[in-house]
């Protein structure tokens, strides 16, 4: 009698984990990470990226690309290089800022460094340019349309 019982017990167990499993399963396809409505994409996800990012790397022969990555660049994320893009192509058209170099770069703690004329920066607000710094924003601003 107990063994038939311990069976019992024991199948009753293994059902209610297959269960519990497959309703986790079910569940966990309709996870929504982006938090918008069903169909639609958060604004800071692209499908491409920005056009001065694609005339960059189609003009150096690499074709489509998520970014255009420089010989002798420091490399930061994604998104950080494709601003970069977007404010090396506003620098070229300023008298003012052509003749400054400014490189996004990912620091030794995983965060954005700015290097502007060799010189590193944590934050926009540190760098001494106020050129720049409007710059660096403006090319925030065009990236975020």
């Amino acid at each position: 009698m107990t063994m038939s019982l311990f069976l019992i017990l024991g199948g009753i167990v293994v059902i209610v984990m297959v269960v519990a499993l497959g309703w986790l399963f079910l569940r966990s396809n309709q996870v929504d990470l982006t938090g918008t409505q069903e169909g639609q994409k958060p604004e800071w996800m692209r499908t491409t990226p920005p056009q001065e990012t694609l005339s960059a790397t189609q003009a150096e022969g690499e074709g489509i690309t998520l970014f255009n990555e420089d010989a002798g660049e420091k490399l930061a994320a994604p998104f950080a290089e494709q601003i970069e893009d977007i404010l090396k192509k506003l620098m070229a058209s300023d008298p003012q800022l052509s003749g400054h170099t400014v490189d996004f770069g990912t620091a030794t703690d995983g965060g954005l460094e700015i290097w502007v004329d060799g010189k590193p920066y944590r934050e926009v607000k540190d760098i001494p340019e106020e050129t720049i710094r409007a710059a660096i924003q403006k090319a925030i601003e065009i990236y975020k349309q």
